[in-house]
This record gives structure tokens, sequence and C-alpha cells, in this order.
């Protein structure tokens, strides 16, 4: 089994699941496309890529009347669930630390269209690897994961087991180093999921992932990383003490950063604690100056 590591001197700073988003409007909805500046469809023209899914934008007659079904069906749904609820039902729902929106950020790329991929010949978009696409790569036995460092982002391929999800085995498949990225914005239409990324030539990609957060958090910008000895004593044993915890190994060094309110952003990476279906999960704590992990209760805007 071969799983990715930085080099020396290079810090791992996330690593999460992601694929080439996918419409949510009624037009677009399951959907996506690969276009070029002129908005024409590039998919054929990109190298070493396989044949994938074809798609049209449906009618505003024929998204309408889908609209209507589904709404019918959540209420059924929802009357369901409510009569289970007051059964004494142990009902539980999914939840996200990031939220939709119904209003699109763009109608012209969420809703009458949906590209995920904008790319000029040449450009840096056109070389992102073809197993990002859902309609092309099998979710059921492969994943993607990005990568992010105080140097680069990667891609990787590795095998999916859902009886398995502790066995690794990376291969690299498209890197680029952090100067080549211009932007990262979170786009919240509709689930709350996805962001895009722009590149230094303007070429961009849209992609989804269920913890952006995380993982846009140190795309977007390179952080200055701290060391334990940059905190006072009482921080430092607060840090230590977690990662003993977690079992992280003398070999990993704790993801230290400090916000613009003065408080600590502190991520711990346990080797073990890496999955195909997850990636890495990190044990997360955010100090204040006592070296007390904050309530997010507590949490100032910058600690987001």
């Amino acid at each position: 089994m071969n799983v990715w590591q930085p080099e020396a001197g290079e810090t791992l700073l996330v690593r999460k699941p992601v694929t080439f988003a996918t419409g949510a409007a009624p037009q677009v909805r399951g959907m996506r496309w690969f276009r070029d500046t002129e908005r024409n469809d590039i998919q054929h023209e990109l190298q070493g890529w396989p044949e994938g899914p074809s798609f049209t934008p449906r009618s505003a007659g024929n998204a309408v009347t889908r609209r209507f079904m589904r709404g019918a069906a959540k209420a059924a749904g929802g009357a369901v669930m409510a009569t289970l609820g007051a059964a004494g039902g142990n009902i539980a729902t999914p939840s996200s630390g990031d939220s939709g929106s119904d209003t699109p950020d763009s109608r012209a790329d969420e809703v009458d269209d949906f590209p995920v991929m904008w790319a000029a010949p040449g450009t840096v978009g056109r070389t992102l690897p073809w197993q990002l696409d859902p309609g092309r790569a099998d979710q059921k036995y492969w994943r993607t994961h990005l990568i992010v460092t105080d140097r680069r982002a990667l891609v990787v391929e590795l095998p999916y087991d859902e009886k398995n999800v502790e066995a690794v085995d990376d291969e690299l498949l498209w890197q680029i180093p952090r100067a080549g990225i211009d932007a990262v914005e979170l786009k919240n239409y509709r689930d709350g999921e996805d962001f895009t990324i722009t590149f230094s030539d303007g070429s961009w990609c849209r992609l989804s992932c269920r913890s952006r957060r995380q993982l846009t958090r140190y795309l977007a910008r390179v952080p200055e990383l701290l060391s334990l000895t940059d905190l006072n004593a009482r921080q430092g044993k607060t840090v230590q003490d977690c990662a003993r915890e977690s079992g992280m190994p003398d070999s990993v060094t704790p993801v230290i950063t400090r916000n613009p309110c003065g408080h600590y952003n502190v991520d711990i990476l346990p080797p073990n604690r890496l999955t195909s279906a997850f990636g890495a999960s990190e044990t997360s704590l955010v100090l204040d100056e006592e070296g007390c992990d904050i309530d997010p209760s507590d949490y100032h805007p910058e600690d987001f």
C-alpha cells in the first residue's frame, strides 16, 4: 500500500475527498459541463480523457414539473417522519458544518448552465485529471482526494472499499505549486459543498467537498505556520496533551496558525485516522491566550 507523504520540510495541511461539482438547479440537476471561455463544450478536446456522459439542460416547463414532483415527495416524506417521531421513533437527520443557499451566485453558471471547468486552450484548467469526474470514475470503487501542503496542491486517486476504508493506496494524478492558484471562492448554491479554484492563468474549476471549510481554509492562502515554541507554556501543554490523546506520533507536527483576532488554530492529523472515505480526519482546537480550547459558540469569525 502506498500512502502519499510530503517531502522533507513540507507540511501536510489538509486532505479531503473531492470531485467535480454537480448541478442542483432543476434545469441542470445532476449535470456538469466542461467549457472554454466562449462557453463551448470542450470535453472531447481534453487529452487522455475517456468518453463520458453528454448532457442537455432541461426545458423550463420540464424543470417546473420535476420541481413540483420533488416537492410533493418531500411533503409526503415529512409527514411520515412526523408520524414516526410522534410514535417515539428514533429518527436522526444528517447535519453539516456548512449551509447552502437558495439564491444562485450566477444564473448563467448555476441555473442555465453548470460549468465545472472553464479553460482556454493551453491553460491549467485543462490539465485536471478525468478521475475527478463522477460521470467517468465509478465512485463505488474509486475516490479522489485533494491534498494541500504549504508548497502545493495535489490530486490523488485511490481504491474505495466501503468495508475496508482504512486501506489507502494512493496514485498521484496531478499537482500545482501554490503560486499557480490565484483565488478560492465558496459557492453556496444549493447544498453549501461547492467551491471554485481560479488558477493564475484565469482558468478555473468547480469542485465539491463535504468538508470544504477545512479544505479551503488552507487552500485559499498560504498560512504562516507556527511551532510549539511560538506558544506560551499553557498553550503548548494543551496542544501536547491533545496530540498525545489523539495518538499523534513524534514524526508528525501539529499545524498551528494564529488568527487575526489573537486566537490560535491547531489541527492534528494522526496517520491512523486517514481513510479512503474521509481523507485525513483532524483533531482541531482553537486556543485563547490562556491555553483553553474555546467552545465553538465563542468563536470569532476569523476562527472559522
